[in-house]
């Protein structure tokens, strides 16, 4: 299929796949797009959610991997992200519906963004596209962060432009919060140059992590946040989370693993606490999330903007402890789930795909500088044809 005859429908469907970092599996939506750029009208149709299986999930999470792992995770990835598009692609053409591109931002195995000049930057994430196109025998576009970092960007560009798209208003300033592996923010200003994001930092990258360590595997999630509930926050250990110099940095910025996974953030100040309750240490870890949060919006979003709505969104939201924590943080906005605008809270990332896609394949700039950093704005994500 050629793209000048996609760009020339009125009506488009596309299918996001995104392999979330917490590795929980893949999110999948069909997507119903019309238009482009700020006017452009967006409609979930399908969503599905399936979980990786055991074996994949590990090697994921493993913090060691070679280059021939990394290969063989690629092609291994990709292969599951194909099927899981195959399957909508199915159900669409059962309504007849004909599906028109996939959007895959893959799972990142590796994000360096700049922390200042002569530092090194880099970005690798794993589900490759071809095996996606392959077997779709659809254009596949994927690779959003390398453009936005190559002129000087942070990289953290799937959820900026989306954000805008569905959720800005005329009249007044909303701000969206992400809850998945990672905690991200993104204020949604009536004019798109004006958007500020930044990753606020580790939210079930921590908290799942915790569990694996602390639980030795037996158990990988605090589900509903039912252990951290029971217990009690340890001080001591709470300011020693807090005091990651990341939550310090002003924005734009982004993280991921490379600052804060396991190895480098957790396992070591985990293990020197065994003394206190499997409950307290994940109250504690969890409280660490949603005061990280509390203050990234008091530090960086209140002194400049009064915030109208705060949206909700991500597999963060299942946690009731962790949501307690957040909302006795933030008064001074109205909380309001995605699924209020009709979009499932798990279904953000893979539309937001949907939605970047879009405008790679119209040629359109989707990274925003104000929310980045980069330079100047620049046409996002690559396209592999089938």
């Amino acid at each position: 299929m050629k793209l000048t005859s996609i760009r020339d429908k009125t009506v488009r469907y596309a299918i996001g796949v995104t392999a979330d970092s917490a590795c929980l599996g893949v999110d999948a939506a069909l997507v119903r797009i019309k238009g482009s750029g700020p006017e452009m009208l967006i409609k979930v149709v399908k969503d599905k959610h399936f979980r990786h299986p055991p074996g994949l999930q590990n090697r994921l999470l493993s913090t060691r991997k070679s280059a021939v792992e990394l290969a063989a995770l690629n092609f291994e990835l990709g292969t599951e992200l194909a099927e899981v598009a195959s399957g909508l692609i199915e159900w669409a053409q059962s309504e007849n519906l004909d599906v028109d591109f996939v959007s895959s931002p893959g799972y990142t195995a590796g994000h360096v963004p700049s922390r200042g000049p002569d530092t090194a930057t880099g970005h690798l994430a794993l589900g490759e596209p071809s095996m996606i196109a392959a077997r779709t025998g659809l254009p596949v576009v994927s690779h959003f962060a390398p453009a936005d970092m190559a002129v000087g960007g942070q990289g953290n560009v799937l959820h900026p432009f989306a954000d805008w798209v569905l959720f800005h208003r005329p009249d007044r300033v909303n701000a969206c919060l992400h809850l998945g592996g990672f905690a991200s923010v993104t204020v949604v200003t009536p004019e798109l140059k004006d958007v500020i994001a930044f990753d606020v930092g580790p939210c079930l990258v921590s908290i799942d992590s915790s569990v694996r360590i602390l639980t030795h595997a037996t158990q990988t999630r605090d589900r509903d946040g039912a252990i951290a509930g029971k217990g009690l926050v340890i001080d001591e250990f709470l300011d020693y989370l807090l005091s990651h110099p990341y939550f310090l940095r002003v924005p734009p910025k982004s993280t991921s693993r490379n600052e804060f996974g396991p190895e480098e953030y957790l396992r070591d100040a985990l293990n020197g606490r065994r003394d206190h309750s499997l409950e307290d240490m994940l109250a504690t870890v969890t409280m660490a999330v949603g005061y990280s949060i509390t203050r990234a919006f008091t530090r960086f979003v209140y002194p400049n903007y009064s915030i109208s709505r705060l949206i909700l969104s991500g597999e963060g939201l299942r946690n009731k402890t962790l949501m307690r924590n957040v909302k006795t943080g933030i008064k001074e906005a109205v909380l309001r789930k995605t699924d209020r605008y009709k979009i499932p809270c798990n279904v953000v990332d893979p539309l937001s795909a949907c939605i970047m896609a879009n405008e790679t394949i119209f040629g359109n700039p989707a990274n925003i500088p104000s929310a980045t950093g980069a330079k100047r704005p620049v046409v996002v994500g690559q396209i592999t044809m089938p």
